[in-house]
């Protein structure tokens, strides 16, 4: 991950809401997508012709049912969460456009693409919008005199329709492999430099797996590019008869795929993580401090799903214990020293890549937050092999769901009403599993009890 400057931003929220009044101004769009996410990152959204979206973006934007906000992964809603159930009636919320997030859609031609924010009838924000989230944990850092920049890295694999991998080698950073890729992997780059500010695209560590890495970007809208590589990556792929997954595990004998963090903090334009003779200096330190002391109860809202687990393992790239490092792939946090100030950051690695973006960044930062208050210090720096070191990562969903109802100060910095809903959400997943009898099962028991 490097920190190339991204042109998009440089054009501008007022320029791109500009771009977007004009085009509506003089035909050239016929309909615009108003999107969100769902608490687990599946796109939602509205198609609203052109001539009606202005009238209604400026008003009380696009009403929609809340249950949509409160449903698992299959869409089945679940009464225990606090602020949407049955006894609420699943009202109304509306989506409200953020004009400034405006993207022409690369593969419908005059469709424009804007992220909403979710309010309720009052417009206060809607605590199950992930977006708003992060917002309130960003303004929580900002009362601290601090902005956060952040680098996101997808993988995922591409995969015929029947599940199995479009190709069989497994090495990554291969222009041979990522030819054999195409047309799918041109089409994806082309599509997402069009919609997201991609960095670049790489093959990965696993067959037909690839990584995607994002520009360098405030945290909010790194959060919007994030969730919309995911929307598009799955789009190019469906146009390919393909499939693009962002399971973290789908393969046993195969590597898992992750979303990591590149992290800095920023202090009136200045890099507040500019290095102190080559070392970390108080704001970098207290942010790891932070980081590692809250991990186990922030590692659900990167690993929401069973599957998610199964990545936590030794000597498989993706971290497995509550470690920190410097350069070093085996760690959960690295800290990375560069010459640049502006380029010197913290990776957090424990993200999969199913989490839905807004939740990932609002939890790493709110544990940023949190070190930042109270002035945390991480242990010892480390070196060499840190599989064996150091406290487990949570080894299951269940695990995790209950160290993130626990955490009283991340609870506080997320919102105690928003954590207890996306647990309860996250639960209902666990229930599922632990419910269903396995293939496994029947095969190691069926015939020897």
């Amino acid at each position: 991950m490097t920190h190339t400057v991204d042109t998009n931003a440089q054009l501008g929220h007022a320029g791109r809401e500009a771009e977007l009044r004009a085009a509506l101004a003089d035909g050239s769009l016929t309909e615009v997508e108003v999107a969100w996410s769902d608490a687990f990152g599946h796109s939602q959204g509205k198609r609203i012709p052109a001539k009606q979206f202005l009238g209604r973006a400026s008003g009380a934007g696009f009403a929609f049912c809340e249950a949509s906000l409160g449903w698992n992964t299959e869409g089945v809603v679940i009464d225990s969460l606090r602020l949407t159930n049955w006894a609420t009636g699943y009202p109304d919320v509306h989506a409200v456009p953020d004009l400034s997030t405006y993207r022409p859609v690369p593969w419908r031609p005059r469709v424009g693409h804007v992220i909403a924010d979710i309010v309720a009838h009052d417009h206060t924000p809607s605590q199950l919008d992930p977006r708003a989230v992060l917002k309130k944990v960003l303004a929580r850092l900002a009362d601290l005199g601090y902005t956060a920049k952040v680098g996101v890295e997808f993988e995922f694999y591409l995969l015929n329709t029947d599940g199995s991998p479009l190709i069989d080698d497994i090495h990554a950073y291969s222009l041979e492999n990522a030819n054999a890729l195409d047309p799918l992997l041109t089409d994806l780059n082309q599509t997402l430099s069009a919609f997201t500010a991609l960095e670049g695209i790489q093959t990965e560590y696993g067959p037909g797996q690839v990584e995607t890495n994002l520009v360098y970007a405030d945290a909010l809208e790194a959060a919007d590019d994030a969730a919309r590589l995911k929307y598009a990556a799955k789009e190019v792929a469906r146009r390919h008869n393909a499939i693009a997954t962002f399971m973290p595990k789908p393969f046993t004998e195969h590597s898992g795929s992750s979303q990591h963090l590149h992290i800095s903090l920023w202090r009136d334009g200045a890099p507040a993580f500019a290095p102190d003779n080559d070392a970390e200096n108080d704001a970098h330190r207290h942010a790891i401090g932070g980081l590692l002391e809250h991990l186990p109860s922030i590692t659900l809202f990167g690993a929401h799903s069973v599957n998610a687990y199964r990545r936590f393992t030794p000597d498989s790239f993706a971290p497995a214990t509550v470690t920190w490092s410097r350069d070093n792939r085996s760690a959960a946090v690295r800290s990375l020293i560069e010459a640049d100030p502006s380029a010197t950051r913290i990776e957090l690695r424990s993200g999969a890549s199913d989490a839905n973006p807004y939740w990932l960044i609002a939890s790493a930062l709110a544990a940023v937050v949190a070190g930042l208050e109270s002035s945390a210090e991480p242990p010892p720096l480390e070196g060499g092999n840190l599989y064996t070191k150091g406290v487990p990562l949570p080894e299951s969903l269940s695990v995790a769901v209950e160290l993130a109802t626990r955490d009283d100060t991340i609870l506080d910095i997320l919102g105690a009403d928003s954590v207890h809903d996306f647990a309860a959400l996250a639960r209902s997943e666990w229930l599922e599993y632990s419910n269903e009898v396995s293939d496994w099962e029947r095969r190691r028991y069926l015939s020897r009890s």
